[in-house]
């Protein structure tokens, strides 16, 4: 399998970075808007792979399953072209680095990459609450079925719990959407990396899956759990009363928790995982190797 250098790795993030960085608000919010939804894609056959494998397999066994099918996002986010803003998080700023592209420019790319995350997610949130998280009822009604309980588990924990312990919460958010990023990006990096689809495939697969069964904060994937279990519980408040704990004494989720005390702190949390940890580094590493051409 061929495969690039490190230093030209280096240079071809910068290249790809120049290419981002001049795509239209139209172009970054369309192609934005497709990779939300096929990090959602990801995110949502996670939640329906790993229901009721804990019980059975073990917590760790059912993190794996999860891990496991969730690259898919990733992989068709690459391989097709879309606007992942935590990758950009990485990309666009080595251009920078390089001074292809100004900082205004990164700033721009950001923006308008993240608008269009958050409704491509946000849109695939509710396709899954609509369709697969609900079940008809004998009596003509929907409830809420076993994969839209694990939804509902999974928002409430990635909110609910951080917002019992306070500032401990948030800094744990921060902290792990850190090693997030620093993964995502290395996946990223494998990919440029690899010069065939077979090892593209294999160098987002790998890193990607470790982030997940490990546990860290993605706040793309997260603009899909969230809303999803928002939407369960807001539309089929009897949930409420069966999951009981955290999520009866907060009376549901709401929009303000799912900002200040998940996506607010692990986005910041995956600029610096993506950005200082991997493109900087990378960068420093490497500048007086690059290619000329």
């Amino acid at each position: 399998m061929a495969f690039n250098p490190p230093a030209k790795m280096v240079a071809l993030v910068g290249n790809a970075g120049v290419g981002k960085a001049k795509l239209s608000i139209f172009n970054l919010l369309l192609r934005g808007f497709m990779a939300g939804a096929y990090i959602a894609i990801g995110a949502a056959l996670c939640t329906v792979c790993s229901t009721g494998a804990a019980p059975i397999l073990g917590a760790g066994m059912a993190k794996l399953i999860g891990g496991a099918v969730f690259p898919v996002g990733l992989i068709a986010i690459v391989l097709t072209g879309m606007e992942l803003f935590t990758g950009d998080c990485m990309i666009v700023p080595v251009a920078a680095m390089m001074k292809k592209v100004t900082w205004g420019a990164v700033m721009r790319n950001w923006v308008w990459v993240y608008i269009g995350n958050f409704v491509g997610s946000l849109a695939y949130a509710y396709v899954m609450v609509i369709g697969p998280f609900v079940t008809g009822q004998p009596d003509g009604t929907m409830a809420v079925n076993a994969f839209g309980d694990n939804a509902v588990g999974i928002a409430v924990a990635k909110i609910l719990e951080y917002k019992a312990v306070g500032g401990a919460g948030l800094w744990s958010c921060f902290i792990k959407a850190i090693g997030c990023n620093f993964l995502v990006n290395i996946a990223i990096l494998l990919a440029i990396t690899a010069d065939d689809i077979i090892g593209k495939f294999f160098g987002i697969w790998f890193p990607i899956m470790a982030f997940v069964a490990t546990g860290f904060e993605h706040c793309v994937a997260n603009m899909y759990f969230l809303p999803a279990g928002k939407f369960l519980t807001d539309w089929y408040p009897a949930v409420i009363a069966k999951k009981g704990g955290l999520l009866l004494a907060n009376g549901g989720l709401s929009w303000g928790d799912i900002w200040f005390w998940n996506l607010i702190p692990a986005t910041i949390g995956n600029i610096f995982g993506g950005f200082l940890f991997i493109g900087v580094t990378y960068f420093l590493m490497f500048r007086n190797d690059l290619p000329k051409d």
